[in-house]
């Protein structure tokens, strides 16, 4: 597996993370683990920190391709 396909798909990760402390925060879900009630603030830490790792990811992934593929044309320029 590449960087660059690890890197996407652990920003998918991330991203349906996010989506699923975005739909507990829009639907007002209770969690409960272990017979304690998981409070609604953690969704927002949740969403912040998932969200910025997806971000990251996305952004990794397309940066190692755009670059990848401007070494490319680089090598091809110089024979």
């Amino acid at each position: 597996m590449t960087p660059r396909i690890f890197s996407l798909i652990a920003a998918t990760v991330f991203l349906l993370i996010a989506l699923g402390h975005a739909i507990r925060l829009l639907f007002g879900w209770h969690v409960t683990v272990e017979s304690v009630v998981v409070p609604v603030w953690i969704s927002w830490i949740g969403l912040a920190v998932a969200t910025y790792l997806a971000y990251q990811g996305f952004r990794s992934s397309s940066r190692r391709r755009s670059s990848s593929e401007s070494l490319c044309v680089g090598s091809n320029t110089t024979q």
